[in-house]
């Protein structure tokens, strides 16, 4: 039985938004918060003494992250090569450059030759000896169009005709490598790429660079025992009957708000030929709290968004408190309470949302050629005027006489004719 480590998608550096600077370090604190969380795994590593760590891609933000940065990665992953466990860094969509062959952030450790440690930037098979066996791992990393197609091929077709020939060649390829795959040993696939049925996450309004989704049928193949994949931030199985499993362990790490409710962690596995067992382990990492509170309706907005934000536990969260106001009510806030109230989390912003008017039903324009109740005009009018609520039925009840008084004059008028 083989141990296997399986993390994914880091992007220490990023959501440096969300944080503040720690006097004590100089350092943004969720940059902290990212090598926390990937010391804990590392840890894990260490304690249960694994065979092997494989991480599936986006190590950074960006391809070119500033050198403290980089500084604080390779200071965690440095205790895999002190403790003599081999690793495989894939190269995911962000940890490509666009310059050049070879360009990818973590090419590095190849290029210094750091024991044990494989870059898996082509697609390709590496034979790896482990304390517990051999394994075999094909690496996937993400591709673009450019990686299997010339521009000449692609100019004169339409992005699904693109997408089904880059499926058709890459298939092909990776046909190629399992064809050489030794069945006595067992197989992972550690791919960094879009499924065409994950659930999505923050990597929507992260990704760089055009890819493009795999069908799951590439995937679910029998001569591999655990499928391995990168990219997608929330935790996932897309095969759920195990045969191979196909996982994503998400991201380590809340980058923003829309990964608010997500767990984070990674995957342990027991490796055999056939066979993959495997369990996530979350992380206990940084809560993100949205609170969101309309007080447009409210008589006392501010004692409304007060009562809001002592509903919610805030302690050392990353806070967002949204709240939608009328612009009559802006006077009735009093911004020093909110920031009060909020001074326990660790970072907070605030955002208030004016109604618009034109958010409101139309109000029915009375004219000599229109024929709409005035009436049916005057309430319609009232149900939009918050601030004349408590008077609105006393002030149906006056019109309703104003106008039968109305009717009585010109019948006396006609009358009297």
């Amino acid at each position: 039985m083989i141990k296997i480590l399986h993390l994914s998608d880091i992007h220490m550096g990023s959501g440096f938004s969300h944080g503040r600077i720690n006097p004590a370090t100089g350092l943004n604190t969720r940059l902290e918060d990212f090598v926390k969380t990937l010391s804990l795994c590392i840890d894990r590593a260490l304690a249960d003494a694994v065979d092997l760590v494989i991480f599936g891609g986006d190590a950074f933000p960006d391809a070119t992250p500033p050198p403290y940065v980089q500084e604080a990665f390779a200071s965690q992953f440095r205790r895999l090569v002190d403790a003599k466990i081999p690793t495989v860094l894939l190269v995911g969509n962000h940890d490509q450059h666009s310059q050049g062959l070879g360009g990818a952030s973590l090419c590095i450790y190849r290029t210094l030759g750091v024991p044990g440690f494989i870059v898996g930037d082509t697609l390709t098979t590496h034979h790896i000896p482990t304390r517990n066996g051999k394994v075999q791992v094909i690496t996937l990393p993400w591709l673009t169009r450019s990686t299997l197609m010339t521009r000449q091929e692609t100019e004169s077709m339409s992005l699904a005709d693109v997408s089904q020939m880059l499926t058709e060649r890459l298939q092909v390829v990776l046909e190629a490598e399992i064809r050489r795959l030794d069945p006595d040993i067992p197989t992972v696939l550690l791919a960094h790429l879009m499924a065409d049925n994950a659930t999505l996450g923050a990597e929507r309004l992260l990704a760089v660079g055009k890819g493009f989704t795999l069908p799951l049928s590439l995937l679910t193949r029998p001569c591999f025992d655990y499928v391995a994949l990168g990219h997608v931030h929330r935790h996932q199985n897309l095969n759920k009957a195990n045969n191979p499993p196909i996982i994503y362990p998400g991201s380590i790490e809340r980058v923003d708000f829309s990964e608010e409710k997500e767990d984070k962690g990674y995957v342990m596995i027991e490796l055999e030929p056939g066979s993959a067992q495997w369990e996530f382990c979350s992380l206990p990492v940084r809560s993100f709290r949205t609170i969101e509170v309309d007080v447009s309706k409210a008589d006392e907005p501010q004692t409304a968004l007060m009562k809001a934000i002592a509903k919610h536990d805030i302690e050392d969260s990353v806070v967002r408190l949204i709240y939608k106001l009328r612009s009559e009510q802006m006077d009735l806030i009093d911004s020093a309470s909110l920031h009060a109230a909020l001074k326990s989390a660790h970072t907070y912003t605030i955002q208030a949302e004016l109604l618009s008017q034109l958010a409101r039903p139309r109000i029915p324009e009375l004219s000599a050629s229109n024929s709409i109740d005035p009436m049916e005009a005057l309430k319609t009018y009232l149900n939009n005027r918050e601030d004349l609520k408590d008077i609105a039925t006393s002030m149906l009840e006056a019109a309703q006489k104003l106008l039968a008084d109305d009717v009585e004059i010109w019948l006396e008028g006609a009358t009297s004719d």
